[in-house]
């Protein structure tokens, strides 16, 4: 008689797992070969509708394209051209984001950021932009579209691996409003006053006087609110619900370093101009280096793929950069609706219908598309359409809408940047920045006849009265815009006696301009000792420029490390607390890599804050929280009451809270690091993170995609290195810094300096998707010049693209 064999009824069972892992490994290994075989060739040939003549892409050795073409029109078909072939991917991300259209490829998790960019109708304005751009620029916008579209239809062109992930297997075709529709998310990227204005408007919701809102914010002066009843009115609002609603789009604050010299201060004679936009990270990152030369345009710097004009750069006669002006443009205004007629909001005027606008929102891995109504008044979209639950959580017939300077119709920005490329002097260059709309960017210019300025071009909104601090009631006019300052009245600068103009995002104006910028400033620690650097050399060369820019010397360290220890005194230290006390008054404040005292200062900064201020706003403080050195100086030294822990029973000193933060900053670092102090050196948790768009949200692709490096620098030096606040394991990461830096010299522009933080692909398996990170985290620079025939010697491949018959 046969024996049954044990265990028989797990067989099947066993067989389908081992099928599906055998399957997935196919999956897996298919994917492989497809994506090594999607990488971009730098070399072969390829046709584009509409060429003039045959155009000539040499990749240098750093991936960098030096398009030869005959006219600027094929030199932008080029460009999209090669834009596709190396980042597509990010290009169809960005395109997506500009018209809320993301939940299309990752589903319900999408929908928070579609339902809040669909408010602003961003791809909408984009298109009505194109329409009635100058017909020069709107014939660059086309012929940059041939370039993609041409890539998308050539023959044997495989789609990043990304995009068959994400299930976008036929991209559509490439619109001009695609590519204008990145000024709209750059605007709202750097434009981020409502959300403070939200949060003071929730912070007095929860009984916080106005004068310790005043401190919250204190390196400004206090100001009256203009609504006194904001406290009782603001918990009808929702306002909590609100903020929780809207996406995270300003997690890290927008910062740049601009600064330039007069040729008299310079070792060539010709002005130098210095400039490293600061963002944050990403992979592949913002900016993509490219050269276009014709024989009547030439240009070379960075630029962004889905847009065929150089943002940064010279063009062979002048050269400009950018930083932040940090203008508000926005304000929140509370609407009141109208007794019985819901669809009705009251205006100075009289009742007033809201204007209506329906949305469809396609969502994947879901049969049906969501339905979003959206309602505008006279001021803008209301936010509260942000999350169709809201109608049951707005009460008292109130809603609030934001106004933002963007939205405004007859934005003529494409032309600007297409102007300032063409731009030859200072009066070019002026007449381009007049049509600026949104964002408020800082330009800094230099030219090679040795003229030098700053101009800080936009429509910043004049107001009735107040400056935009907290929500104002929208149905009685008193705070209403009035105007926009007038383009001759704006900050600019020419040829100042001292020679030398710097700007870090700080404070434009003194007290003496007769208009409203903003409120709040970045704090003016990097501006202070970019002047202080410029000041120590009689003559400075691209050597002494490029010192400056990755310079890590913390100003704020070096003035707060003495003044807390002057606050403790004669604490009586344990003997573990007084040792770091003395390391750190050992320390000269630089940020560097393998030194443990930045990891200990910035712990100390952080948890201090939390003595300071936790107790008082209790839910809110994970919303407030940030460093904030200048809050925590004036706190110490005008506001003593904030040291006080209201949840005890004691009165607590500033001196006791000031040692105990130190003594909490240990214990973290003993807990996250161990107990040996040389393993808390800053560069094991300061690490430039630069996060895959897609894949990075996957734990075991983003070992693959995501790109780490340790670095120098903090969130106050000139080489800015904004850290991570989180608790986790990201604590210190470095999530926000320059992604392009660049030198240029009016002597000799060819011999402009330039660099990025990660590398010119997209394509992760590229050799060139992360080749330039070492040499950006260590201060090194790339030129981007030189004939074909110079190139060919160290290029990495030839293009040649041709006319499609």
């Amino acid at each position: 008689m046969a024996r049954r064999r044990r265990g028989g009824w797990l067989r099947w069972p066993l067989r389908i797992v081992s099928f599906l892992l055998l399957l997935a490994v196919a999956a897996t290994l298919a994917l492989y070969l497809y994506a090594r075989a999607s990488i971009p060739d730098p070399n072969g040939d390829g046709l584009i509708a509409g060429l003039a003549q045959p155009v000539t892409v040499v990749r240098d050795n750093n991936a960098v394209p030096h398009i030869f073409a005959d006219t600027e029109l094929d030199a932008y078909r080029a460009l999209g051209y090669v834009h596709a072939q190396d980042r597509f991917f990010q290009m169809e991300m960005n395109r997506r984001i500009g018209a809320g259209r993301i939940a299309e490829i990752a589903g319900e998790a999408a929908l928070p950021l579609d339902r809040f960019l669909r408010l602003f109708n961003f791809h909408g304005l984009a298109e009505d932009m194109v329409t009635e751009t100058a017909p020069e620029v709107r014939a660059a916008l086309n012929a940059y579209a041939d370039g993609v579209n041409a890539w998308l239809m050539a023959d044997g062109r495989r789609l990043p691996p990304e995009l068959l992930l994400a299930g976008v297997l036929d991209p559509e075709p490439w619109r001009p409003a695609d590519s204008v529709v990145w000024a709209k998310l750059m605007a709202l990227r750097l434009s981020g006053n409502f959300e403070t204005e939200l949060l003071r408007a929730r912070l007095a919701a929860a009984e916080l006087s106005d004068e310790q809102i005043a401190d919250l914010w204190a390196q400004d002066e206090a100001h009256q609110p203009t609504v006194r009843n904001l406290a009782a009115l603001a918990p009808e609002l929702g306002l909590d619900r609100l903020a929780a609603a809207l996406p995270d789009m300003f997690a890290a604050a927008s910062a740049s370093n601009e600064w330039v010299a007069a040729g008299r201060l310079t070792q060539s004679g010709k002005p130098l101009l210095a400039n490293d936009p600061h963002l944050g990270f990403s992979a592949p990152g913002l900016w993509y280096l490219a050269r276009l030369s014709t024989p009547d345009f030439k240009v070379a710097g960075a630029t962004v793929p889905g847009v065929p004009f150089t943002l940064l750069g010279h063009n062979g006669h002048i050269a400009w950069g950018l930083t932040s002006a940090e203008a508000d443009v926005q304000d929140l205004f509370i609407e009141r609706l109208v007794p019985g007629a819901p669809d009705q909001y009251q205006t100075p005027s009289g009742p007033a219908p809201f204007e209506l606008r329906e949305e469809q929102i396609e969502v994947r891995f879901r049969g049906e598309p969501e339905s979003l109504t959206i309602r505008s008044t006279r001021h803008g979209p209301v936010l509260s359409d942000v999350d169709p639950e809201f109608e049951s959580v707005v009460q008292e017939d109130h809603v609030l809408a934001l106004s933002f300077t963007a939205l405004a119709a007859g934005d003529r920005t494409p032309e600007v940047m297409y102007q300032v490329n063409h731009a030859r002097n200072w009066p070019s260059f002026r007449a381009a920045l007049r049509n600026v709309q949104a964002p408020i960017q800082n330009f800094a210019y230099a030219d090679v006849s040795g003229r030098i300025g700053f101009y800080t071009p936009g429509k910043i909104p004049i107001r009735r009265s107040g400056k935009g601090e907290r929500p104002s009631p929208g149905w009685t006019g008193t705070t209403d815009w009035r105007g926009f300052v007038p383009f001759g009245s704006l900050p600019q600068i020419v040829d100042p006696a001292s020679g030398l103009i710097a700007n870090a995002n700080n404070r434009l104006v003194d007290d003496s301009y007769p208009y409203f910028i903003a409120k709040d400033w970045p704090e003016p620690f990097r501006v202070r000792r970019i002047e202080q650097l410029l000041d120590e050399a009689p003559q400075h060369s691209p050597a002494s420029f490029a010192a400056i820019q990755n310079d890590f010397v913390s100003q704020a360290a070096q003035e707060m490390v003495p003044e807390l220890l002057g606050v403790v005194g004669e604490f009586p230290w344990s003997e573990r607390d007084a040792g770091v006390a003395a390391m750190l008054a050992d320390w000269h404040g630089q940020m560097a890599r393998e030194r443990a005292e930045p990891t200990i200062f910035l712990a100390w900064l952080m948890l201090l804050g939390d003595r300071l201020w936790n107790d008082e706003l209790g839910d809110l403080a994970g919303e407030y929280r940030g460093l904030r050195p200048e809050v925590i100086r004036h706190m110490l030294a005008r506001r003593q009451a904030w040291c006080d822990d209201m949840e005890t029973p004691a009165e607590e000193s500033c001196a006791t809270q000031v040692a105990g933060a130190l003594t909490d900053a240990v214990d973290l670092l003993e807990e996250r690091l161990g107990r040996n102090q040389a393993d808390w050196r800053w560069g094991r948790l300061h690490q430039a993170t630069f996060r895959h768009q897609f894949l990075g949200r996957f734990p075991l692709l983003r070992q693959v995609t995501d790109i780490v490096i340790p670095t120098d620098g903090g969130p106050y030096t000139v080489n800015r290195g904004v850290a991570s606040l989180s608790r986790g394991d990201g604590m210190f990461n470095h999530v926000h810094g320059a992604g392009y830096r660049a030198i240029y010299d009016l002597g000799d522009l060819a011999d402009s300096r330039f660099m990025i933080g990660t590398g010119q692909s997209g394509h992760p398996l590229s050799p060139h998707y992360d080749d330039l990170t070492e040499r950006w985290r260590d201060g090194a620079y790339i030129r981007i010049a030189g004939t074909p025939e110079e190139l060919a010697g160290t290029a990495i491949g030839t293009l040649t693209l041709s006319p499609a018959p």
